[in-house]
């Protein structure tokens, strides 16, 4: 099976394709690593919506790729980066999302982010303005049944003096919690707008803030996700965390490493790149169930430069690949995003795209994400 694809010059040439699709295999459930799948949204290519508001989703779609990621066996952390949060989904559109889910999927494995993108980083007068925010979305959640997610703040970045506004924010959303929650520490390669989070430029001084915040707070955190990209950085974090509290891998670039592990630890897993990766973790994981953690890392690195590929920088884009695939894949019709974010990556990405799924076994339908991604290539003039 071929396709003519083009390089950065527009020259086509023609590939062929592997045409050898994993075998969709469920994540035990009682797997040695806790895995999540953050989870996109598909929009509503016909709604006429006001660009400014909350973006209109398509409700159907959105809620069967749920289902895809919850019968293989993989949790779903809701209303995240990957679904577009505070870059086109907004706090309302957030809720719906998670209540949605709460009630569709009510013995799914599901966390929900929890933060304050209904308060507009420039409206912050101060802490009690960021705490109010989060103890806001804290108790909608909840109200629900949800878990919580704590995800980072751009306003409490942008108005915290000391990391002790960081720890008197952090520990009344603790106090507050139901159940033990997540925290998530998101690195500015992601949003920009957390540069310097935990009060302090330096990772060192950082990890302290995150160790304290953690240590007074025990018995409220379940674990924490650390999505800044340096295996180096998230082994430091978890080689010091308490006994029972989980590391979340969110380095998208070195997962397989992670999550085996070395003779200190291991990391669970909270991606973005399971999105994409669904159907290839369940096989994986069995493996390293079984103790065979080369044959885990063998079956994940092929798809290592895809992932790569599709968080490569501007970071903050990776959603574009993520929806292009699920639209490859057949899990939506179209992949127009919430605020045009398709528009974010370039031709010679989605090509780069194809080829490197296709090479990951993770073209499910081989021939009808060729008929798909010609229909890309005719929109760019090329037949």
């Amino acid at each position: 099976m071929k396709i003519a694809l083009p390089d950065n010059q527009g020259r086509t040439s023609p590939y062929r394709l592997h045409a050898n699709p994993v075998a969709a295999l469920p994540v035990a459930a009682n797997a040695s690593r806790v895995v999540f799948a953050a989870a996109h949204v598909v929009a509503d290519p016909f709604a006429d919506a006001d660009p400014s508001g909350s973006p209109a989703l398509d409700w159907d779609a959105t809620m069967a790729f749920r289902r895809h990621l919850a019968g293989l066996g993989l949790g779903i952390a809701e209303a995240m980066d990957t679904a577009q949060r505070g870059m086109g989904l907004d706090w309302s559109g957030a809720l719906a999302l998670i209540r949605r889910t709460r009630a569709e999927l009510p013995q799914a494995l599901v966390f929900n982010g929890c933060g304050t993108d209904q308060l507009e980083p420039g409206d912050a007068r101060g802490i009690d303005d960021v705490r109010a925010a989060y103890l806001h979305q804290a108790a909608a959640i909840q109200q629900v049944g949800g878990r919580l997610i704590v995800m980072a703040s751009r306003a409490l970045a942008r108005v915290a003096a000391s990391p002790d506004d960081y720890a008197s924010v952090y520990g009344a959303v603790l106090a507050a919690a139901d159940r033990p929650v997540i925290l998530h520490w998101l690195g500015p390669m992601f949003d920009p707008a957390l540069a310097g989070y935990w009060g302090a430029a330096r990772f060192e001084d950082a990890l302290e803030t995150v160790l304290a915040i953690i240590a007074d707070n025990r018995a409220r955190v379940d674990g924490i996700k650390i999505s800044l990209l340096d295996k180096g950085k998230e082994i430091a974090l978890r080689r010091r965390l308490p006994p029972g509290v989980r590391m979340y891998t969110g380095d998208d670039f070195n997962y397989p490493e992670l999550m085996a592990g070395d003779p200190q630890g291991h990391s669970d897993a909270l991606l973005g790149i399971f999105d994409p990766l669904a159907p290839a973790v369940g096989g994986a994981l069995a493996r390293l169930d079984a103790g065979d953690t080369a044959g885990f890392r063998a079956a994940l690195a092929p798809t290592v430069p895809l992932a790569r590929h599709i968080f490569r920088a501007p970071t903050r884009f990776y959603k574009t690949g993520v929806v292009f695939l699920a639209w490859l894949n057949g899990h939506q019709e179209h992949f127009i995003m919430p605020d045009g974010a398709q528009a974010m990556r370039s031709l010679p990405y989605f090509c780069d795209c194809f080829r490197l799924a296709d090479a990951a076994g993770l073209l499910a339908d081989p021939d009808r994400a060729v008929v798909r991604m010609r229909r890309l290539l005719a929109m760019y003039g090329l037949a």
